[in-house]
């Protein structure tokens, strides 16, 4: 007696049905929304798509497919735009991210309808924007230049969960390599909403870091012009275990855009920055590790 076939499984017996659409592409944008929160359009465009219509195209299929979910910045010059985030099914697949922008230690998010809730409601919502947008426009240099390569990119809750124990809590932490060159760094992204003094005081912290970790470069991502030359007058003299960099928003932020505080003489490309990834110690277990040496 012959056994019938097993009926081919449906979307409703296999919840994770939908995986099988799911491109390596589309893997990597729900890895970064699972950590970041969320991505805006022409973040996500930059990001991994060779146009504005392949991106939208895509972004409307994963939210049909409730891989996303997305909403309307009511807030931003761009609120003709979407900002997406994970929507259930993403959340089905990325249930270990970090959830809340306001309190790391809250209570992990139930749904993606909660973290979602929280995303939107968080008074660091435009600031969280800023700090992705700058993540964004390096792997927008990446995708166009085959020796650059934006090899780490920790949210501020990651960054804080490695090095927290020095007091600091970098907006976010990245390593960036071009050709032979990595260079590690912490970003502050400042919307010159904070006294200056508050500002440099961040800096005991970083200085602590070193003592047990990298010696990063301290990038200091600013509004204006104005604004840079008041930290910078601030930083002159002063002596520091680590580099600090300032740059303004609007620019290529691995291009030659920074300066230097300890030598202003010239502009730097984020890859010409002093940077050293730390000696390898039980102290330091977030150091970096090249591939070739894993």
């Amino acid at each position: 007696m012959s056994r019938r076939p097993l009926p081919p499984r449906t979307a409703k017996s296999d919840p994770f049905h939908f995986t099988r659409y799911l491109t390596r592409r589309d893997r990597r944008l729900l890895s970064w929304l699972a950590e970041h929160y969320l991505l805006s359009t022409g973040q996500v465009t930059k990001a991994l798509f060779p146009s504005g219509r392949s991106a939208r195209l895509r972004l409307t299929r994963l939210h049909r497919l409730e891989v996303l979910d997305r909403f309307v910045d009511d807030e931003s010059a761009e609120s003709s735009q979407y900002l997406y985030a994970l929507g259930p099914k993403g959340f089905t697949i990325n249930r270990d991210a970090y959830h809340d922008p306001d309190n790391p230690t809250a209570t992990p998010a139930r749904s993606s309808r909660e973290r979602g809730n929280r995303i939107v409601g968080s008074r660091k919502l435009q600031h969280l924007l800023g700090v992705n947008d700058f993540f964004c426009d390096l792997l927008a240099h990446a995708r166009t230049n085959p020796q650059a390569r934006l090899r780490r990119w920790w949210s501020e809750q990651h960054a804080t969960d490695a090095y927290g124990a020095a007091g600091v809590q970098p907006d976010g932490h990245g390593v960036w390599t071009v050709g032979d060159t990595t260079v590690g760094f912490f970003l502050e992204h400042d919307r010159n909403t904070e006294p200056l003094g508050t500002v440099l005081r961040k800096l005991r912290g970083y200085e602590r870091v070193t003592e047990f970790g990298p010696t990063y470069p301290l990038l200091l991502w600013v509004p204006g012009r104005g604004r840079e030359r008041h930290l910078l007058d601030a930083l002159a003299g002063v002596d520091t275990a680590m580099p600090v960099a300032t740059g303004v928003h609007g620019t290529d932020p691995a291009g030659p855009v920074w300066t230097l505080a300890s030598d202003p003489g010239r502009p730097r490309h984020l890859h010409e920055l002093p940077s050293d990834h730390g000696p390898y110690t039980a102290t330091n277990s977030s150091r970096f590790i090249q591939p070739d040496d894993a």
